[in-house]
């Protein structure tokens, strides 16, 4: 099997950039958006039309107001009504002790001591791990330090509360929030599902309120923090006056592969300590302090498709051992839905010439010339920062390609690779708190979080900041060494 370098550089170009399969739902929800703001546009041209032909002809200045009315009710009074707000208070990340650091020599000279790798698989895993993008500072559990690893349920209960319980007591210091006041409860953790659960866990530490309402999501792969926003801002819709809190994390201790099948080697090698705790809110008081406001969710999965289905797996081996397998088939699978994903979000936040221009360029290449190139949307037309999955080098730079990104876009994905790793569905918090400490985030600008995660799904956040965000530096996980990272050129392989 090929290095996950080579496969993610082989693989995702030619889903993203130059496929040529093209589906009905996106593109028909792509034109239809078009099509409603040609509308909207439309009508208001005939309402100030309207508006001119009563003045030209002195007409009774009642015609005036019905027809302003009409107009200010359809196209201002019900969007506002039909879209509550949800507000991002503050989120924490994870700084994981210095103990638990693991430097590519220690990881390698313990995989050769566990007797279950052989020559070959270590010879792998070091290529994989040179390959990748991380660095000497990531960090794995105390339970994978042992030789050999403790992978048993006390363990996978200690790493949970070593990972949960710090960005749970960071986030309620730094909002001043009482658990008592916390409503709604959301834990993704993709791979551990203990009993009682981890939201019993949190509640029981934290002697929360009878009436919370707590979920717990699992198996749902790296893009489970962001249907985890999803479900908390549609409880927020119905729960009103509340709070949610969400904390995202990975038990690395209970996925680890102690196996010589390279496909279930990858996770070993990539995924990384990392936890991350959100306070999102539908209150209106005290907005002035609030972050962000949510604009746009959305999701797409492809797990109807046997391909997409298989592409990741947890699964035994040939000598019965748990592992993930990550199939050839996945960055096919993967540009597949996120070039779909694209179209749809697309269709929802772009500038009406974008999207014209965009569904030309499809019509063209479907009906007169099959050659000619897909046009681009200019995403930073709308969105002044990117957060996208930190699964391989290569697949952060192709992502960036296919969006027509620089280097300054892509920066916060590379640097939090390199510095802690893939961290399953908190990463992308770990790089909205690399792009605030920087102070790149302003009052006005929009976030784009792109989580994607195995099933395969692909799920996507947009906020807009409502204060100015500023001393973040100091904080979080950055706070010792954010000015040691910055985006390196291309032909240095960082």
């Amino acid at each position: 099997m090929e290095t996950l370098s080579k496969l993610n550089h082989d693989s995702i170009a030619k889903p993203i950039i130059t496929t040529t399969t093209f589906h009905s739902g996106p593109l028909s929800k792509l034109l239809t958006s078009a099509l409603s703001e040609l509308f909207r546009f439309s009508v208001g041209l005939l309402v100030i039309s309207i508006q001119v032909f009563f003045v030209l002809h002195k007409w009774n200045p009642i015609f005036h107001l019905l027809s302003l009315t009409c107009f200010f009710l359809v196209f201002v009074i019900k969007p506002l009504l039909s879209k509550p707000k949800v507000y991002l208070v503050d989120f924490s990340c994870l700084q994981p002790p210095n103990f638990c650091r693991v430097p590519f020599s220690s990881f390698l000279e313990h995989s050769s001591i566990i007797e279950s790798f052989d020559t070959e698989s270590i010879n792998f895993m070091a290529k994989i791990l040179h390959s990748s993008g991380l660095s000497e500072e990531t960090y794995l559990p105390p339970a994978l330090h042992y030789i050999p690893p403790i992978t048993n349920l006390r363990e996978s209960i200690n790493e949970a509360h070593l990972v949960l319980f710090p960005i749970m007591e960071d986030l309620l210091s730094k909002t001043k929030l009482s658990p008592q006041k916390i409503d709604i409860l959301i834990i993704n953790c993709s791979g551990f599902c203990p009993s009682p659960s981890l939201s019993s866990i949190i509640i029981n530490k934290y002697s929360m309120r009878d009436d919370i309402k707590s979920f717990n999501l699992s198996g749902m792969g790296c893009s489970a923090g962001i249907l985890a926003v999803d479900l908390a801002q549609n409880l927020l819709k119905v729960h009103k006056n509340s709070y949610a809190v969400i904390l995202s994390t990975e038990i690395l201790s209970t996925g680890w592969y102690p196996g010589n099948e390279k496909p279930k080697l990858l996770l070993n090698c990539l995924f990384r300590m990392g936890s991350a705790a959100i306070l999102l809110t539908n209150k209106e008081d005290g907005k002035e302090n609030f972050k962000y406001k949510l604009l746009h969710v959305l999701r797409l999965q492809s797990a109807f498709d046997d391909k997409a289905y298989y592409s990741a797996i947890r699964e035994e081996d040939g000598n019965g051992i748990t592992g993930v397998t990550i199939s050839r088939d996945l960055m096919p699978v993967a540009g597949e839905i996120l070039r779909s994903n694209i179209t749809l979000l697309g269709s929802s936040i772009l500038p009406f010439l974008e999207k014209f221009r965009y569904g030309v360029s499809i019509f063209r290449k479907r009906f007169l010339h099959k050659s000619a190139e897909v046009y681009v949307p200019d995403f930073r037309k709308v969105i002044q920062h990117f957060v996208m999955p930190t699964s391989g080098r290569s697949l952060i730079r192709e992502i960036g390609k296919g969006l027509k990104l620089g280097d300054r876009e892509i920066e916060a994905a590379l640097m939090t690779l390199r510095r802690f790793g893939n961290q399953s569905s908190s990463s992308l918090w770990y790089e909205l708190a690399y792009t605030e400490g920087k102070g790149r985030v302003k009052k006005g600008d929009k976030v784009w979080q792109l989580g994607m995660g195995s099933g395969p799904k692909c799920g996507n956040v947009v906020w807009e900041c409502v204060r100015p965000i500023i001393d973040e530096s100091s904080k979080g996980p950055w706070a010792d060494c954010i000015q040691q990272y910055r985006v390196l050129p291309v032909h240095q392989g960082n």
